[in-house]
């Protein structure tokens, strides 16, 4: 191989390191992007979103507040 064929070669390689960069650097920003979010959402959840942040007492649990309150004579 000549000198100049391994320059070529050479150089070559560091185009194609130079795109490959500029191709993670895109995928880190888009990244860092969905990670920040967009704050809130417009619209209606997905329901397992919604079933994920119910709050209180599971279905069947004891010591209901129906049950905690005296009757009133």
């Amino acid at each position: 191989m000549t000198q100049q064929e391994q320059n070529m070669d050479v150089t070559k390689i560091i185009t194609e390191l130079r795109q490959e960069r500029e191709q993670i650097e895109e995928a880190i920003i888009s990244l860092e992007r969905l990670a920040r979010g967009r704050g809130r959402r417009r619209g209606r959840p997905p329901a397992w979103l919604a079933m994920a942040k119910k709050r209180g007492r599971p279905a069947g649990s004891k010591n209901k507040s129906s049950l905690a309150k005296p009757a009133a004579s």
